[in-house]
């Protein structure tokens, strides 16, 4: 799950350092006028990566508690579980798509 981590967040740093490049040769829109305080997109995907292994993580407890019998019921094992791989599919998809639009900006021709 780590290396899953490590890439999502080093494809966030690409694609955010892509787009930067982008709008300072000039090729992208104009900037808006009002310089509301932004969070990067990189720092969502890198928050966004953090809470899935959380989410493993929890699960990864529960099922060591059950498997133990630290009291941990089966029903909360696996909604534990079930969370963390429905956040794991879902950062999948999000990557994927986001792999997709780097490869369609980089075939692009200006």
């Amino acid at each position: 799950m780590s290396s899953a981590v490590a890439s999502i967040a080093a494809l966030a740093q690409s694609t955010t350092q892509s787009a930067a490049s982008l709008g300072a040769s000039g090729g992208g829109a104009a900037q808006p006028a009002a310089s509301a305080e932004k969070t990067p997109f990189a720092d969502l995907l890198t928050d966004a990566a953090g809470q899935v292994d959380q989410l493993e993580a929890e699960a990864r407890s529960a099922v060591t508690g059950l498997m133990t019998g630290n009291g941990v019921d089966v029903h909360q094992a696996m909604i534990a579980t079930q969370k963390a791989d429905m956040a794991f599919e879902l950062a999948l998809a999000v990557r994927n798509k986001a792999v997709q639009a780097y490869q369609s900006v980089i075939g692009m021709q200006f």
